[in-house]
């Protein structure tokens, strides 16, 4: 299958429960905080369980501040097109160009009856379909004379005043899975957007096949063709994200360029922005660039395993600090070096004990394994970030500075309410996310660095073993959150558990970067990374 070279782009789909409206939204306000590209929502109008998803999604968009959002897919036969040509126009200015469009059919036809509206058929869905499109991309053509004509026999509409213009080109995607679907797909729309849970063996195949002709007779590019799929969630998405990985970066290299998962919990938003969307992006970029290198004859290129024999056999005869420095110069990153002074007495390891690999003699980087180096610090960063926003939390909380107002103002930005609740929940969020960094180090990363090479074995038992400590620095805290909601006045056991994995966590970071960021720089990871 095509390559079609576009580049990928990761976001989630979200339910929208009525009966958790603050959850739907807190995961809304982590997906954009997370640096995710997409925020979706189903949308069955005739679902009492789910909040309404055109309200939800203009709500959402008042709440976040720069990811895109659509719904996956809007039930066509309950919005009729004039009017949702406006509603997303007017949601795409007041959201600042976020907005994009995905299309159904309509399905479930028993429960879209019971609404009032008549059941279509194959044909004569898909027929209503088309005409729609024409009178959406009507209605936003605000440069060209003359009202909204379109005389259907599903649509009509006569003379309706054209606008106003969304503020950027709005995508329209389509849920298709059918040969007259497909092939609407391919003569007018912008994007296609199947579930993989209703595709059987071969069917992303020939939809993109279809899809490409339709485009191709239109005398279109099927590149201008976005293509969407809503991803399967494995069981255990950490403990198989190497696996999930993998099958990612091989959909995208076979036409797939946006994955959107079912995330209905911050740990899995986290684990989908920090870990499996970078690693997918960087598997992609390697094959494209390795491609590219083939195609031009360039021998230049070379896979992880090919630098690592370059480099991981020749160790350095320098003294270990200089050669250290003459390393990290190579290599013109720099880990994060460790807190001056510590804010307890008694941190659960001794730094001085912690094994140390030893540095690499001359060796070649790509700007790709710079890259993998790199994330591994941007990970941490962000951890850092967060951690310094619960502090931050806390201790005006605790020296009554943070009044009323203004405190529910500040913790509504970090997805929480002001009250003794809040600082639990935001405290608890980042737990998840950082329990979910660890266990894909320890579950796919650790495994394929120590297989690459024997040095870094005691690094990683020894980082594995740190892991373990802070599981238990963060189940003290959470003990002592429990303590504080029933006790609010006393900030002593809460203040102590904080600065406990402040200071173990600091301190671990920093290790992980100084003794992990150069051989992931050689090695990606996992095998053929870089």
């Amino acid at each position: 299958m095509p390559d079609y070279g576009r580049p990928l782009s990761f976001g989630v789909f979200v339910t929208p429960a009525a009966a958790q409206p603050e959850t739907v939204v807190a995961l809304a306000e982590l997906a954009d905080r997370s640096g995710l590209d997409l925020l979706t929502f189903q949308d069955h109008p005739y679902q009492p369980a789910f909040l309404d998803t055109w309200t939800l999604l203009a709500y959402a968009a008042a709440r976040t501040e720069r990811i895109g959002l659509a719904g996956n897919v809007l039930n066509l036969p309950l919005r009729p097109p004039a009017v949702l040509a406006r509603s997303v126009a007017s949601l795409d200015l007041l959201s600042g160009g976020r907005v994009e469009l995905g299309l159904g059919a309509g399905a479930f036809w028993e429960a879209i009856e019971a609404m009032g509206v008549p059941r279509r058929r194959g044909g004569e869905s898909v027929a209503a379909l088309a005409e729609a499109i024409e009178v959406i991309r009507q209605t936003w053509a605000v440069d060209q004379r003359g009202g909204v004509r379109v005389d259907g026999e599903h649509y009509r509409v006569h003379g309706a005043k054209r606008g106003p213009a969304p503020a950027h080109p709005v995508g329209i995607w389509l849920g298709a899975y059918k040969p007259r679907m497909l092939a609407l797909t391919g003569r007018v729309a912008d994007g296609w957007l199947p579930s993989q849970g209703y595709l059987a063996d071969g069917d992303l195949e020939r939809g993109h096949a279809a899809i490409d002709e339709a485009a191709t007779a239109a005398g279109r590019s099927p590149r201008d063709v976005r293509r969407l799929l809503n991803v399967n969630r494995p069981d255990d998405p950490a403990r198989e994200a190497e696996a999930w990985i993998e099958q990612l970066a091989a959909l995208a290299l076979d036409g797939v360029d946006t994955f959107i998962v079912p995330a209905d919990d911050a740990a899995t938003v986290g684990l989908w922005a920090e870990e499996i969307a970078p690693a997918v992006r960087a598997v992609v970029e390697a094959e494209r660039s390795r491609g590219n290198a083939d195609n031009r004859s360039d021998t230049s290129t070379h896979t992880a395993s090919e630098t690592a024999s370059d480099t991981s056999n020749h160790t350095s005869t320098e003294a270990p600090e200089e050669a250290e420095r003459e390393q990290w110069d190579r290599l013109g990153l720099r880990p994060t070096p460790p807190p001056e002074a510590f804010l307890t007495d008694d941190l659960p390891w001794d730094e001085t004990a912690r094994p140390r690999r030893r540095p690499t003699a001359a060796g070649r980087y790509t700007d790709r394994g710079r890259a993998v180096g790199q994330h591994l610090i941007d990970v941490h960063d962000h951890l850092r970030s967060e951690l310094t926003e619960v502090r931050s939390v806390l201790d005006q909380v605790r020296r009554g500075t943070m009044q009323a107002g203004a405190a529910r103002s500040v913790l509504n930005d970090l997805t929480m309410r002001q009250n003794d609740w809040t600082l639990g929940a935001y405290c608890a969020q980042y737990c998840r996310v950082v329990t979910g960094h660890h266990s894909l180090e320890d579950a796919s990363i650790f495994p394929h660095l120590r297989r690459a090479e024997d040095d870094l074995a005691p690094v990683l038992d020894r980082l594995t073993v740190e892991h373990h400590a802070i599981h238990d620095v963060l189940e003290l805290l959470d003990a002592r959150l429990v303590d504080f909601i029933a006790h609010p006045d006393d900030f002593t056991g809460l203040q102590d558990a904080l600065d406990r994995l402040t200071d173990t966590l600091l301190s671990h970071l920093s290790y992980e970067e100084d003794q992990l960021v150069e051989p992931l720089a050689r090695l990606g990871f996992y095998p053929q990374q870089v």
